[in-house]
């Protein structure tokens, strides 16, 4: 797997994703929080498979 998400998209995906998930907690929105699972763990392992199908990259390319 390579890296395919960075910087901002990261720290959104992880924030988001706690968001939606500390809701399904506390029972305000319901079950259909737990999808925050899904953008935590893009931020978390910096790798998102729908950007790799649609051929998305947001890591900084390193230039040697």
């Amino acid at each position: 797997m390579k890296s395919n998400v960075g910087g901002i998209d990261k720290i959104l995906r992880i924030v988001v994703g706690a968001v939606l998930i500390g809701l399904a907690l506390t029972g305000m929105i319901g079950v259909w929080g737990w999808i925050g699972v899904l953008p935590l763990a893009t931020g978390l392992f910096n790798f998102c498979p729908a950007y790799q199908l649609l051929g998305i990259n947001t890591c900084k390319l390193s230039r040697k």
